[in-house]
């Protein structure tokens, strides 16, 4: 069985790159030298530096392999590809959400760049799906766990 596609941005690619150095760089030699420091403190089998030094580097290899597995099966789209008038991934839409009144801006990103907090979203949410293929001006309709709600596309950018 195939493994599944992680669409990403350009940026999102770059992050993730820039992510994996630093890890493998900096942070393991940070926490190798953690563990050099806690092992000369004599007895490991209660020591808290060396125990917490230990999880940090589990911590640090684990993110490592989820990194590596995710820039294995990246693909990155493009927004240059896609219709300037329409909404697809990549682009930053702003919205009017007609159930709380209020404008939103969102980017369309792969679920693994997707950071609501950020205003990122994925393209396989619920609006974010509702949002793709539509054009500026249009009104969608999304359907969310909570009950379906509208908004309104006000105006889409592409990605610099």
């Amino acid at each position: 069985m195939a493994e599944k596609k992680n669409i990403m941005t350009y940026e999102g690619l770059k992050q993730l790159e820039d992510e994996l150095q630093d890890l493998k760089v900096n942070k393991r030699n940070e926490v190798a030298q953690k563990i050099k420091e806690a092992r000369e403190q004599g007895d490991l089998s209660e020591n808290a530096e060396y125990d917490a030094a230990k999880d940090e580097q589990r911590d640090i290899e684990a993110r490592i392999d989820e990194i590596e597995k995710i820039l294995k099966n990246a693909e990155v789209i493009d927004s240059d590809e896609f219709d300037a008038d329409t909404v697809n991934f990549g682009c930053t839409v702003h919205l009017f959400d007609l159930k709380f009144n209020e404008e939103v801006v969102y980017k369309l990103v792969g679920s693994t760049e997707a950071d609501i907090l950020n205003g990122k979203i994925s393209n396989e949410s619920p609006i974010g799906m509702a949002l793709m293929g539509a054009k500026k001006g249009q009104t969608v309709t999304v359907e969310a766990p909570d009950g379906a709600f509208e908004c309104k596309i006000l105006d889409i950018k592409r990605a610099m």
